[in-house]
């Protein structure tokens, strides 16, 4: 046997595993639609222009129809006919806006979700700064409106509503901002626990924690047709802004009650010293009935709308209701079906 015989024969080569291409990251639109056939088609124009220049994600878009009465429907299934990314939930009857983005929410698999309305006043581009802030590491960003095309009394209320709600309430909730904002997967996924059917998301976000940022940004004027948040819808908000996170109406309360007993007290020391020390002065005992009436019933009459209102949501997550019904998901082979709770 030769000194070639005994030498160790070379490893056969390792098979290298194929190398597999690293996974785009996927970025998710939840986009509420209410009767904004006018405008659809501008803003998916918009929208899809500006994703065109970020090859290296992938996108969804989701629309949530919330009982549209005019043609928005049809609209969105053409689009969702033409461009593979569209899906489109098409709701049983209008449930509003914040429970369609609750659905949206749902139905999202991106790994960043991105919430903003159909109308054009939030600009689609903006939207990639906050996708720019969430590479950069934030869990969550809001578009804060740094000025808004709207009336006078519109900006004058909203600008009063925003920080009225911030004192009042238990949560640093950001001014300026509506729900125009983006989250990251573990925020969406833990966002899709609070089932309360009184719904403030952005209050429910700016609550969770987290890492936060801010992207200001100038908010334009609708694109078409009339605002969908018309003064009695933004009042109901605001209701439910300050009844989710703040005790303070209750609290108001108990201080009136403080205020009416002190007057109450002092009213009737009054009275003690008009009957024993002036005798000689005739006081209409009608007029200072009256108005002790009026006052005590208009105190009543307030604390009791208060209590009901606390009353009334406590009445309503009792019932256990579906937050939403679905007739329709059309695109990326969804089946047709009602969401409550997972």
């Amino acid at each position: 046997m030769t000194q070639q015989d005994i030498r160790p024969s070379a490893p056969a080569p390792l098979a290298l595993a194929p190398v597999e291409p690293a996974r785009r990251a996927l970025v998710s639109y939840v986009l509420p639609v209410y009767n904004e056939q006018d405008g659809i088609a501008a803003f998916h124009a918009e929208l899809t222009a500006a994703l065109a220049g970020r090859a290296e994600l992938d996108f969804e878009l989701i629309y949530v129809n919330d009982g549209s009465s005019d043609g928005s429907l049809a609209l969105l299934k053409d689009l969702a006919e033409h461009d593979g990314r569209v899906r489109v939930v098409d709701f049983a009857r209008n449930f509003g806006h914040q429970i369609a983005i609750t659905a949206g929410l749902d139905l999202a698999r991106g790994d960043a979700v991105i919430v903003m309305d159909t109308d054009l006043q939030d600009p689609p581009r903006v939207s990639l700064e906050l996708v720019d802030a969430w590479l950069e590491g934030a869990e969550i960003v809001h578009a804060r409106r740094r000025s808004r095309r709207d009336t006078a009394f519109k900006r004058a209320t909203a600008h009063l509503y925003y920080r009225v709600l911030r004192a009042s309430t238990d949560v640093d909730i950001p001014l300026d901002t509506g729900d125009f904002r983006l989250l990251d997967r573990r925020v969406a996924d833990e966002l899709r626990k609070y089932r309360e059917r009184s719904r403030f998301v952005r209050g429910i976000v700016a609550s969770m924690g987290y890492r936060q940022r801010e992207v200001a940004f100038d908010r334009d004027e609708r694109f078409a047709g009339q605002t969908k948040y018309p003064l009695r819808k933004m009042a109901r908000l605001a209701v439910d802004g300050v009844t989710s996170f703040s005790t303070a109406p209750l609290k108001m309360i108990t201080r009136l009650g403080f205020g009416v007993l002190v007057l109450s007290l002092l009213g009737i020391l009054y009275a003690l010293f008009m009957k024993f020390f002036r005798p000689d002065i005739t006081v209409s005992g009608w007029t200072m009935l009256m108005v002790v009436v009026l006052f005590l019933g208009g105190t009543q009459m307030l604390s009791l709308g208060v209590i009901g209102a606390y009353i009334g949501r406590i009445y309503s997550e009792a019932q256990g209701r579906p937050l939403y019904l679905v007739r329709e998901v059309i695109g990326a082979d969804q089946r047709e079906r009602s969401h409550d709770d997972d």
